[in-house]
């Protein structure tokens, strides 16, 4: 049976200290759910956290990179996927992925959430800015969920997972 991968994106060196706090936690329970966490790989801001969370808890973490070769990835990256692509990585990042949840906004994030969003893909905003809620919200208001902490980033993608889902978010 294939594993749930929920990936988590967000800014990688302009991470604020919150971004990475939520991106920890967010590793964290997902690896506690039993799920496999999806991020860029790298060993700088959201993705890093994220992943360093996932593995405080022995979770399994996948890092697809923009890069050709070791450097730069995290340390706590288990899988680590090179793909020489640059930022084209991300439609990648975001179509291996079940559910996507952004934590924290930069323009590489933005383009993770559209793309996921093009795709039809269920995205989760944690925390992010009331101007960033309106743009996304309008490109795709059945896809998109707002959530203020971890723990409902969690709940809210139990809920998209769930097969019996008789309630919208």
């Amino acid at each position: 049976m294939r594993k749930i991968i929920i990936g988590v994106m967000g800014p990688g060196e302009k991470a604020t200290a919150v971004d990475m706090q939520n991106a920890y936690e967010l590793g964290k329970l997902i690896a506690t759910e039993g799920w496999v966490l999806l991020t860029g790989g790298r060993n700088v801001g959201v993705m890093d956290a994220a992943s360093r969370g996932a593995k405080s808890v022995d979770g399994l973490t996948i890092g697809i990179l923009p890069c050709h070769d070791s450097q730069g990835v995290s340390e706590a990256i288990d899988i680590a996927i090179f793909t020489d692509m640059g930022n084209a990585r991300n439609n990648i990042n975001v179509l291996s992925s079940d559910v996507v949840i952004a934590c924290g906004m930069g323009a590489g994030t933005a383009s993770e959430i559209s793309l996921a969003l093009k795709g039809n893909k269920k995205v989760i905003l944690l925390s992010v800015d009331e101007e960033s809620k309106n743009f996304f919200q309008k490109l795709a208001s059945k896809n998109v969920y707002f959530v203020n902490d971890a723990e409902n980033a969690i709940a809210t993608t139990k809920e998209i997972l769930s097969p019996n889902k008789t309630s919208s978010i």
